[in-house]
């Protein structure tokens, strides 16, 4: 396992702050002129647009008969969009548009250093987005949640997270597989970096003493703990929502999971709960950024429809899911399926500004979580 170099990071991140700082793509409001964009958008080809989600269709159909302009949504996850922009960017055959993609650090270190993509924000929403998630833009934040089965329960039966490294719980935790899900290896970096702290004092809080571990950190000796106690890894969230939430179980799971699956509640009759109160998160959220393909031959038709992702008519579809934009006049709908509304200080948030950090230390903590894991 490679040892992970903080300061040849902070390097790295420094460099991509100022990069980003530059303000690609970047208007002023004075300047932007939302009919002018709309009639430079129907004079282009069709859009193409690509998102880690099926409702991505959704949205490039609406957009399509509110405007009159040709677009076509294509679910891809993350990454094989990465991918796809690279290659079509080395070889100068851009065929992709725009993209809302879910790995953010991915994003930051491989294709807006190389101009394969350029970030673009609304002007005309600047004051109602946070700074720091304008460039490049975060459309969207999506929760992960810890959630367990309400037909076994009356409430979450986990009140800390280290209560999962037990043996009670030996093979009960149901998540996505950190090896092929990098979201996890961003939120593991997010973990260390900015709430180590908590992660202590989680563990002090369950068994009335400080930590002694020779782990290097809360956070790993957490991870290597959970690792070890044979969590039940698969290749998507369906997975996970599945073993916790069916109907008719006698023995009960616990999962990570997104707030989209708590949609089959309804649609599955599934039991998923929310652990409210569980320490010291009841989870965490990563960030979806959107980007335009630099060479694209329908860049105008492009931003717009970032801009249509940024109001409550068009992100409508994902709102729906749990998913919150990052336009702060955007809230979630109130018959939203997770309640993770209702729990938003309790929630880990993405840092976007150490995004870089994630992206070069994947590898260290995919090494690390594959060393401490046992079936």
């Amino acid at each position: 396992m490679r040892i992970i170099d903080r300061t040849r990071i902070a390097t790295t991140s420094a460099s991509f702050a100022a990069l980003l700082a530059g303000g690609l793509g970047m208007a002023h409001a004075q300047d932007f002129d939302l009919d002018a964009l709309i009639e430079a958008a129907r004079a282009e080809p069709q859009l193409t647009v690509f998102d880690s989600t099926g409702k991505i269709k959704t949205m490039a159909e609406a957009f399509s008969a509110k405007y009159g302009i040709d677009a076509v949504g294509t679910k891809m996850k993350a990454p094989a969009q990465i991918e796809m922009f690279d290659r079509e960017a080395r070889a100068g055959n851009v065929q992709a548009d725009v993209a809302i993609i879910s790995d953010a650090s991915a994003v930051i270190a491989q294709l807006i250093p190389t101009g394969a993509v350029t970030s673009w924000s609304p002007p005309d929403l600047a004051d109602k987005i946070d700074p720091d998630y304008q460039n490049p833009l975060v459309v969207v934040a999506s929760a992960n949640l810890w959630t367990y089965n309400t037909e076994l329960y009356d409430s979450c039966p986990v009140s800390n997270i280290w209560q999962l490294t037990e043996s009670e719980w030996k093979g009960k935790v149901a998540m996505q597989d950190p090896l092929r899900n990098p979201g996890l290896t961003n939120w593991f970096n997010q973990l260390e970096m900015h709430h180590d702290d908590k992660i202590g004092a989680a563990y002090e809080a369950q068994y009335g003493k400080p930590l002694d571990s020779d782990a290097g950190s809360a956070t790993k000796a957490w991870l290597k703990a959970l690792g070890q106690n044979a969590p039940l890894l698969g290749s998507s969230d369906s997975a996970a929502a599945e073993s916790v939430g069916a109907p008719g179980q006698s023995e009960g799971f616990m999962g990570l999971m997104a707030s989209a699956k708590y949609r089959d509640n309804a649609d599955s009759d599934y039991k998923l709960g929310l652990c409210d109160g569980i320490k010291p998160f009841v989870g965490f959220t990563s960030v979806n950024v959107g980007v335009i393909a630099t060479g694209s031959d329908s860049p105008n038709a492009a931003k717009l429809f970032l801009h249509y992702a940024m109001t409550p008519e068009g992100i409508a579809p994902q709102n729906n899911d749990g998913k919150m934009s990052s336009n702060s006049d955007v809230g979630l709908p109130a018959d939203e399926a997770s309640g993770v509304g209702n729990v938003l200080d309790q929630v880990q948030n993405y840092r976007i500004s150490t995004a870089a950090d994630d992206w070069e230390t994947r590898q260290d903590w995919q090494d690390f979580w594959l060393l401490n894991y046992s079936r």
